[in-house]
């Protein structure tokens, strides 16, 4: 009847049809609870918005823009469903009211082609409007890459400086200190400070004697006996001043010339005692009688009766990173034969304590380095960091290099001053000891010497097939 009167829309006559005009309405896309920031960016995230989310995110912003324009443009055309058809194309109502139902079902059959026509064009639209999409954030991924090699190029190349100098300055410092002299200033400055502080502490106690306690039976003091005392008040607290400022530049000092891992725990008399990395190393100095026509720190000199190391690491719990450091710095003890003989007073104790200082420096470094590869060594195809003894073994896997192999890396207390022997078995692969030889060749000794390997290992092998 509708249909007849010309009341019937565009709508409907579809509906009539049986031609079904879907438009789809635009939904916002909500984030996940789990995008939720709960814990401040790392590094890395950093890393990742500025050289992949962002450029992302802009080129989708763009693609929107232009889609909300081009979904503007179409907004007046959808309005026509609700008109009239006699409005919108009177020439087909006064045609199509006149036909019969099986004419209609024709007309309506030959729409639905025309329609599907139409939707497969869409899709070929909308299939090259992503092919354009996916172009440009290909393109925008690439120049990003490009900008982040050149920064990790960069980034390299201040490493190696930093690398350098710290290889320079160990170098330094082992020629500095090689003379016992600054050791000996160091041990006087630390005795002269702990002087200077119990006699600080005993003028203070003094001073506060004097002005809190009372004469005996209540009596006055003579007017002379008084200022003698506010005089000699005055000489103290001048001395005070004067031992004040002496501590401070004895503690600059301290500050200035402190190289060492070791910590006094004990100083008597009869013996001294020395903790090594976080107290799991103990050195006990066992002194004897003065020793004659020495001195040290000012006093007369005392001999050394002993120098026994002890460990109180517990092998079973601590992390093979941590035994592996005990052990190196064990063998570095045992190298040195009798350390009685090597110290036998006082004035040999500096020297030593620094040896083993600079040795227990080393190894920490070393540590730190073996928990970093085990807690990142994926990011450079390390499968595996294995332990053993003072062996490290290296198991490294890639699947773009379509390789595995193990790499045994014998170390020693001399780390990282020297070249490490190697041997390399292959499990997958060709890369074997000539490789790997011609890769290390280029890694030079210093700070930081097994990441490097690991680094270099990565970069030069397991990058793209061999």
């Amino acid at each position: 009847q509708k249909f007849q009167s010309g009341a019937i829309t565009v709508g409907e006559f579809f509906t009539l049809l049986q031609v079904h005009v879907v438009i789809q309405k635009p939904r916002r896309s909500q984030l996940p609870a789990s995008c939720a920031v709960s814990a401040p960016p790392t590094a890395e995230d950093l890393i990742y918005s500025q050289y992949v989310h962002r450029p992302k995110l802009r080129i989708y912003e763009e693609d929107c823009q232009d889609l909300s324009r081009k979904t503007v443009e179409l907004k007046p055309h959808v309005s026509v469903l609700d008109q009239p058809l006699v409005n919108v194309i009177r020439s087909l109502w006064e045609v199509m009211r006149t036909c019969t139902d099986e004419e209609l079902s024709k007309f309506g059959a030959e729409l639905n082609k025309m329609k599907s026509c139409f939707t497969k064009e869409a899709k070929i639209l909308s299939h090259n409007e992503k092919e354009t999409l996916y172009r440009k954030l290909l393109q925008s991924a690439e120049e990003q890459y490009r900008k982040l090699q050149l920064r990790i190029e960069k980034v390299d190349d201040q490493t190696k400086e930093v690398e350098n100098s710290v290889v320079a300055l160990e170098s330094g410092v082992a020629t500095l200190f090689s003379h016992s002299f600054p050791f000996l200033s160091f041990f006087l400055f630390a005795l002269e400070l702990q002087s200077i502080t119990a006699q600080e502490e005993e003028l203070l106690r003094v001073g506060l004697f004097l002005t809190t306690v009372p004469h005996p039976m209540g009596l006055v003091y003579p007017c002379r006996e008084l200022s003698e005392m506010d005089a000699e008040d005055e000489r103290d607290l001048a001395e005070m001043e004067e031992l004040k400022k002496t501590e401070r530049v004895c503690l600059e000092i301290l500050k200035k010339y402190d190289f060492t891992e070791w910590e006094l725990m004990e100083w008597s008399e009869q013996q001294a005692v020395f903790n090594f990395l976080y107290d799991s190393v103990t050195l006990t100095v066992v002194f004897g009688p003065p020793a004659d026509g020495e001195f040290f720190a000012a006093r007369p000199s005392r001999s050394i009766i002993s120098l026994d190391f002890e460990s109180f690491l517990d092998e079973e719990q601590a992390p093979p990173s941590s035994c592996l450091v005990q052990r190196l710095l064990f063998q570095f003890i045992e190298s040195r034969g009798s350390w009685q003989e090597k110290c036998p007073t006082l004035h040999y104790l500096p020297q030593a304590l620094f040896d083993i200082s600079l040795v227990v420096n080393r190894c920490k470094i070393l540590g730190e380095e073996l928990e970093f590869l085990e807690r990142w060594g994926a990011k450079f195809h390390l499968l595996e960091t294995d332990v053993k003894n003072t062996e490290v073994k290296l198991v490294f896997s890639s699947s773009v290099a379509f390789a595995k192999f193990e790499l045994s890396l014998a170390l020693s207390h001399d780390y990282p001053s020297a070249a490490l022997p190697f041997s390399v078995q292959t499990h997958i692969g060709n890369i074997g000891e000539k490789e790997i030889a011609a890769v290390l060749s280029g890694v030079p000794v210093g700070h930081h010497y097994l990441q490097r390997i690991v680094f270099s290992i990565h970069q030069n092998l397991l990058q793209g097939p061999r």
